[in-house]
């Protein structure tokens, strides 16, 4: 069974945030934990809380498995472009420049291998063929 969660506007852009999100799509939950806590980004710091969240969440659904036996694995994670602030910033001979400071959302889904077919050795030895 999965579980999701959600982080709305994140004051990142969502092009960075996209970096860090896809360096842990398709892993294991300990495994993603472990290389957010050393990817120096600023969206890495966000992404490990909001996948802490979501384990969460699952554990809250599924009250009687174990966290070790239930192979956790992120299913998807979404990010999307948030709201917008625009500013304008003083440039030469009295005009002004547009700063546009974007946010974005993230959404991410959780699941166990328990419930699918495929076990996790089987994903990640076809992670290292590729």
């Amino acid at each position: 069974m999965e579980a999701l969660a959600k982080l709305n506007n994140v004051p990142t852009s969502p092009r960075k945030m996209r970096l860090v999100a896809d360096l842990v799509r398709g892993k294991r939950v300990g495994l993603a934990l472990s290389i957010l806590k050393f990817t120096p980004n600023h969206g890495a710091i966000r992404l490990e809380k909001l996948l802490l969240s979501a384990v969460a969440n699952w554990q809250a659904k599924n009250p009687d498995a174990k966290l070790e036996e239930a192979d956790l694995f992120i299913k998807t994670v979404m990010v999307d472009e948030g709201r917008m602030l625009k500013r304008l910033r003083p440039a030469p001979q009295g005009r002004g420049h547009r700063i546009r400071k974007r946010s974005n959302h993230v959404t991410l889904v959780v699941d166990s291998f328990n419930d699918q077919d495929v076990t996790a050795d089987v994903v990640e030895t076809n992670e290292k063929a590729n």
